[in-house]
């Protein structure tokens, strides 16, 4: 149970880190590439290296799923690789990634907002107080942003707008995956999860101009989109979906937190990115009461 516990919350670490990180690179690449292309190029590839994996590994069993499951299995898809890309990358189009990455941490109230309207979790008062000093946290971060620079005027709404859609599909992506999860592998929700989405994506990409962008991409766009396919699409994605399969979903969003942590680092590092003390204190009331101050009950051992 111990070790099973520990690589859940190891894996939900790295996957948090890895979307962080993703934040900065989808922030960097969606300058030159559209957002629904980007969004293809970055769940097709993750989709196309898990489906290998799952042929190559011995595992094709894991491929096999029940006809009347697939709906269960389309709607994950289209909600957290369809909408959730989509609504990601036109908000960095508009607002900087360490705003992004912020709006992005309220995740974890959602998730137990969520968990509880579907009697999955049992919303604690801590956790209720939590929302409101979380929102608060937010709302006082975006407001310094917003007098510091608000130039960006109503694209910056927008953009914080998206970015919060944003977090309510991740929100519920981890509420509703938890019935996949009775019947199958953390790998194969993920992997039908992200070939139905990015297959959904496709036709509008196509119209957006996806052929005609890939002959320009210079070598740094193309890095990025590989690290975006693989890291950030295929090992994050799954190893989210991993830890959601033996972790509650408000357990597993708590990490979510470490997000706005290496977006900020990154962005400050590598985009130049201000960062104020106002703006830092913000992120900090979100963390803290998010942050579980001990542990939970794992739930019960699906079966597989």
């Amino acid at each position: 149970m111990i070790p099973q516990r520990l690589a859940a919350n190891t894996a939900a670490f790295v996957a948090a880190v890895f979307f962080g990180s993703s934040v900065v690179a989808v922030r960097v690449a969606v300058q030159e590439v559209p957002p629904l292309s980007l969004a293809v190029l970055r769940f097709g590839q993750g989709g196309l290296l898990l489906v290998i994996v799952l042929l190559l590994v011995g595992t094709r069993d894991l491929l096999h799923v029940k006809w009347h499951d697939l709906p269960l299995l389309i709607l994950l898809g289209a909600i957290l690789f369809t909408v959730f890309p989509v609504t990601f990358n036109a908000s960095l189009r508009l607002i900087e990634a360490s705003r992004g990455a912020l709006v992005l941490a309220t995740i974890p109230l959602w998730s137990a907002l969520l968990a509880r309207i579907a009697r999955s979790e049992r919303l604690v008062p801590r956790q209720v107080v939590g929302v409101f000093l979380s929102l608060g946290g937010v709302g006082l971060a975006l407001a310094e942003r917003g007098v510091v620079g608000w130039q960006g005027g109503l694209g910056a709404v927008a953009g914080d707008g998206l970015m919060l859609v944003t977090a309510l599909c991740g929100a519920a992506y981890g509420v509703l995956a938890q019935r996949a999860f009775a019947r199958y592998n953390a790998l194969t929700v993920t992997t039908y999860a992200m070939v139905f989405g990015t297959l959904f994506l496709l036709p509008a990409a196509l119209v957006e101009g996806l052929v005609g962008v890939l002959p320009q991409l210079d070598r740094q766009t193309v890095a990025l989109v590989v690290f975006l396919g693989v890291f950030g699409g295929a090992l994050g994605f799954f190893l989210w979906t991993f830890a959601l399969s033996r972790l509650s979903p408000t357990q597993v969003s708590v990490y979510i937190n470490l997000n706005p942590l290496v977006a900020m680092v990154l962005a400050a590092a590598l985009l130049a990115e201000h960062l104020t003390i106002i703006f830092i204190a913000g992120f900090g009331a979100v963390l803290l009461v998010n942050w579980p101050k001990r542990a939970e009950a794992a739930p019960a051992e699906r079966s597989r």
